[in-house]
C-alpha cells in the first residue's frame, strides 16, 4: 500500500442517485448470502493454502462482498472484485462470503450490507458508484465496519444539497480509466488497425474517461508513427445501458459491415452484443475493466482496472492495521494499477516491448493523458484522427 498515490478527492458523478430512506437495520429476506462461485476462485499455486470453508461453523465470517449489477461471475467488476477477496481470503485462511442484492436500489444495497454486518463481516467491499449513497449512510451507522468502496465516493445522492465524506471506517478507490483506455488505442493504432469504434455504456464519468483515452491514445500512435490526418478514424457512441440487447449487436453488425475492425466495448454486458457481431463478422473487440480474452477469440486486448491487486491491497491494509480510512487512493499506471494483460492479448505487431515503452512514459508523466470527463469526446483535441461522434 506504500506504493498507492493518495489523493483527497469528492468525486462528482454526472447524475443523481436516489436517496435511501429508513434506518436500513432491518436485513432484506432475499439479500441471501451465497457460496464463492467455483469457477472464479483464484488457483493459489501448487504450494498454496487450500480453499477453506468459507464460513466458521455458526455461519460468521469476516470478509463481505455485494455485487453491483449482474452476478458474481459477470466477467466484469464484480468477478474482478471478488477474485481479489478470494484471494486474499484463501491465502490468509480468512472467512469470506458475498450477497447479491434483489434489486438495483440505494435500500437493497443497504440491507445487504446491513445483513453482512450483522453476519459478522468485520470490512465489506462495494464494487461501483451505485454504492455512493449506500457507503454514505453504512459508514454512519456501523462505524465499527470498514468499508472499501470501489469506483465511487460517498455522497448523499442530493445534487441540490450535496453531501459527500469519506468516512474514517472508509476509502474510497478510484482509477485511472483514461490511461487504461489510452494504452487500448494506443496498441490498436500501433498494431496496424486504422479504423475503430467506441461503445460505450452510460456516459457516466468513469466510461467517459476510457473513451476519451482511447482517443487520445490512438492520436498519440498515430503521430509517432507518421500517419497523415485522417488516416484513423473513430465511431464513439454511448449505448445508454450495461446489458446486452439486439439493437447493440445491430450496430455493431453495422459497423463492421462498413469497415470497422475493432470496437473497444466499455460497458459491463454490452460486450456480449458487441463480441455476437464481431463473429459473424470476423472482427475484433476491446474488452474492459477485466482480462476478458478468455470469452471469445475475437477479444484481443482489454482495458483494465486492476481491481483484483486494489482489494487485495485494500484487505492487506486491513488486516495489518494500516486502513486508509478516509481517503481516495487513486490505482494508475505508476502503482500498477491499470493496464493491458500481453500474457494474453491477440496483437498482430504490437510487442510486449512496444507495450512496456508507452507505460513507462506513462508512469514517468512524459505522456500525460487528460481526464477531463466533463466534456464529450468531440471535443477532444485531436488532429490525426477522424472523430465521428454519433448520438
Amino acid at each position: 500500500m506504500k506504493k498507492l498515490l493518495t489523493l483527497a478527492l469528492a468525486l462528482l458523478m454526472i447524475f443523481a442517485l436516489v436517496a435511501c430512506n429508513g434506518d436500513g437495520t432491518t436485513p432484506a429476506p432475499d439479500a441471501t448470502p451465497t457460496e464463492p462461485a467455483g469457477d472464479t476462485t483464484p488457483d493459489p499455486g501448487p504450494e498454496g493454502p487450500e480453499n477453506p470453508d468459507p464460513t466458521t461453523d455458526d455461519g460468521t465470517f469476516e470478509i463481505a462482498l455485494i455485487t453491483d449489477l449482474g452476478t458474481i461471475d459477470d466477467k466484469s467488476f464484480n468477478q474482478g472484485s471478488w477474485e481479489g477477496v478470494v484471494a486474499y481470503a484463501v491465502e490468509n485462511g480468512i472467512t469470506y462470503k458475498y450477497f447479491q442484492p434483489a434489486a438495483q436500489s440505494d435500500d437493497a444495497y443497504l440491507n445487504a450490507i446491513d445483513l453482512a454486518v450483522q453476519s459478522g463481516a468485520k470490512i465489506v467491499v462495494t464494487p461501483g458508484f451505485l454504492f455512493e449513497v449506500p457507503i454514505f449512510q453504512a459508514q454512519e451507522l456501523f462505524p465499527e465496519v470498514k468499508f472499501v468502496l470501489l469506483d465511487g465516493s460517498p455522497n448523499n445522492g442530493d445534487w441540490d444539497n450535496f453531501e459527500g465524506k469519506v468516512g474514517d471506517n472508509t476509502v474510497s478507490v478510484l482509477y485511472a480509466e483514461e490511461q487504461s483506455g489510452f494504452l487500448a488505442g494506443y496498441a490498436a493504432v500501433k498494431d496496424g488497425y486504422t479504423k475503430l469504434g467506441f461503445m460505450g455504456g452510460m456516459a457516466v464519468p468513469a466510461v467517459k474517461r476510457f473513451g476519451h483515452g482511447y482517443v487520445q491514445g490512438a492520436e498519440y500512435a498515430a503521430a509517432e508513427m507518421g500517419l497523415e490526418a485522417g488516416a484513423v478514424t473513430i465511431d464513439y457512441f454511448y449505448t445508454g445501458t450495461f446489458e446486452p440487447s439486439a439493437d447493440i449487436v445491430t450496430r455493431a453488425a453495422a459497423w463492421y459491415s462498413d469497415g470497422v475492425e475493432v470496437i473497444f466495448s466499455c460497458g459491463g454486458g454490452i460486450y456480449l452484443s458487441i463480441v455476437q457481431a464481431a463473429e459473424a463478422a470476423g472482427a475484433v473487440v476491446i474488452g474492459v475493466d477485466v482480462d476478458q480474452s478468455a470469452e471469445s477469440e475475437t477479444i484481443i486486448t482489454s482495458a483494465m482496472k486492476l481491481l483484483t491487486k486494489s482489494v487485495y491491497d485494500c484487505l492487506a491494509a486491513f488486516y495489518a492495521d494500516e486502513f486508509p480510512g478516509g481517503l481516495t487512493l487513486i490505482f494508475a499506471a505508476d502503482n500498477d494499477g491499470v493496464g493491458l494483460p500481453m500474457e494474453t492479448s491477440k496483437f498482430n505487431t504490437f510487442t510486449q516491448a512496444d507495450y512496456d515503452a508507452v507505460y513507462a512514459a506513462l508512469v514517468s508523466g512524459e505522456i500525460v493523458v487528460d481526464n477531463n470527463s466533463e466534456i464529450d469526446a468531440d471535443a477532444i483535441p485531436v488532429e490525426l484522427v477522424s472523430l465521428n461522434f454519433l448520438t
